[in-house]
């Protein structure tokens, strides 16, 4: 007897567990946290970064860099208009930590101020283009627009004793007077 259906066609409770199936097998192939909190980095790598980014900038009556969001910044880039440089953060990175477990035996995160400073230093010498693509990146990140993913709360823009932009691409001048507001 002939059902009416095509050979091989699926019934439409067929093609809607095939459909789900489907849906869950790209869900699992998809990145979801491996990365911890970042969309670039590891969260080891994050926590070194964090250790450089603060020598660079460190916390004083304003925040350091890690705590102003540099971290977000440069992770974001990362993965948009600095994706270049992904192999150049890996490679520092994994650096900077291979100097700190040599000379202290522990990671960079792990040991003290004073000896993340010296192992800034050190990168600087032995790496001094990551070091110096680092340092642009964490001053962009600290001192850019907060739209950036940096400069939390435009922080360091009031340590600077700047206004805030009231709009992206307004001029901050009063044209009526020929000089700035």
């Amino acid at each position: 007897m002939h059902s009416g259906k095509k050979a091989g066609a699926l019934t439409r409770r067929q093609f809607v567990a095939v459909s789900a199936a489907g849906g869950l097998a790209a869900a699992a192939g998809c990145k979801t946290g491996g990365n911890g909190n970042w969309e670039f980095l590891s969260d080891q790598q994050a926590r070194v970064l964090a250790a450089l980014c603060d020598q660079i900038v460190p916390a004083d009556e304003f925040p350091s860099a890690s705590q102003d969001g540099v971290l977000n910044y440069i992770d974001r880039q990362l993965v948009r208009h600095y994706r270049r440089h992904q192999d150049a953060y890996r490679d520092g990175l994994e650096a900077a930590d291979a100097i700190s477990r040599k000379r202290f035996g522990r990671s960079l995160p792990e040991v003290a101020p004073t000896q993340q400073w010296e192992v800034a230093q050190t990168l600087e010498l032995e790496n001094s283009a990551f070091f110096t693509l680092l340092r642009n990146h964490t001053f962009e990140g600290y001192y850019g627009s907060p739209r950036h993913g940096g400069n939390r709360d435009a922080q360091s823009w009031r340590m600077l004793g700047l206004a805030e932009p009231p709009a992206l691409g307004r001029a901050q001048y009063d044209l009526r007077k020929g000089s700035p507001s």
